[in-house]
């Protein structure tokens, strides 16, 4: 892998980290169009690092007041301890699902299939909600809308089915207002990042490959890093006005044109 292809992987990840396309699913496809066979895998987890910074960095504030939630009593003590509840299914998933989703879940032709699938799930959350009259915000989510979300995570360790589209439209689905169950699922994913990063780059064999190709990954955590943080503050402000249709458009424009080449 050169500097270039870091490049775009880290710009690619960082977008659609956040952007509800499906990072995964986009590494993927793009690893096929640029036969990057060789330590795939490894920098793709790598370049979470980026995006998990841009999570620290964005959300430092909401961070500080959940951990002084958890240690005390604040007007976060509530979502803190729903989003400690929410993480559980999604480490219980990652730990079943892991070998699949390193091998037989990185089907190119099963990415554009779970891109088209849940790109319509996400229009059908959009036509309930606006049917659902009442909007739940951030401070005030209810435990069952908070495992709901957290049980859509676990499902985004399938490529294609993004972390934040599942979890967003679930929130739709439950009640919860589009731009809170944005920040819950950003926050959300904090921990259970954080954790699957830790679980896969601290043994030794990731601990090599890293280093072989250390300016590589550290060019693509850089790339990640910033156009994470812009995806973070566009998405937010995209969501205060708008729906998830446009992204679920293009999930299912990206999903047949995959198909067409592939079949």
């Amino acid at each position: 892998m050169n500097i270039i292809e870091a490049i775009i992987l880290g710009l690619v990840q960082g977008l659609t980290e956040f952007i509800p396309v499906s990072s995964s699913g986009h590494l993927v496809l793009l690893h096929q169009a640029l036969g990057i066979t060789e330590n795939g895998l490894m920098f793709d987890v790598a370049l979470h690092i980026g995006t998990l910074l841009a999570l620290i960095i964005y959300f430092y504030k909401d961070i500080w007041l959940l951990f002084l939630g958890i240690m005390g009593e604040n007007e976060y003590k509530r979502v803190a301890w729903l989003i400690v509840m929410a993480t559980i299914p999604a480490v219980i998933t990652g730990m079943l699902l892991q070998d699949s989703a390193e091998s037989a879940f990185r089907s190119v032709r099963l990415v554009a299939i779970n891109l088209i699938v849940v790109a319509l799930i996400m229009l059908t959350a959009e036509w309930f909600a606006r049917r659902y009259k009442h909007k739940t915000l951030l401070q005030k989510i209810r435990w069952p809308q908070a495992l709901a979300i957290g049980i859509a995570q676990g499902a985004a360790i399938v490529p294609g089915i993004s972390r934040s589209g599942s979890t967003i439209t679930t929130g739709l689905f439950v009640g919860v207002d589009r731009v809170a169950a944005t920040r819950f699922s950003f926050l959300l994913g904090i921990p259970i990042t954080a954790g699957a990063i830790v679980k896969v780059l601290a043994s030794d064999e990731a601990i090599h490959m890293v280093g072989s190709e250390s300016g590589v990954f550290i060019v693509g955590i850089i790339t990640a890093l910033l156009s994470g943080l812009f995806a973070i503050k566009f998405l937010l402000k995209f969501l205060s006005k708008h729906t998830l249709a446009a992204f679920a458009y293009y999930r299912i424009a990206l999903g047949l044109v995959v198909l067409a080449i592939t079949l």
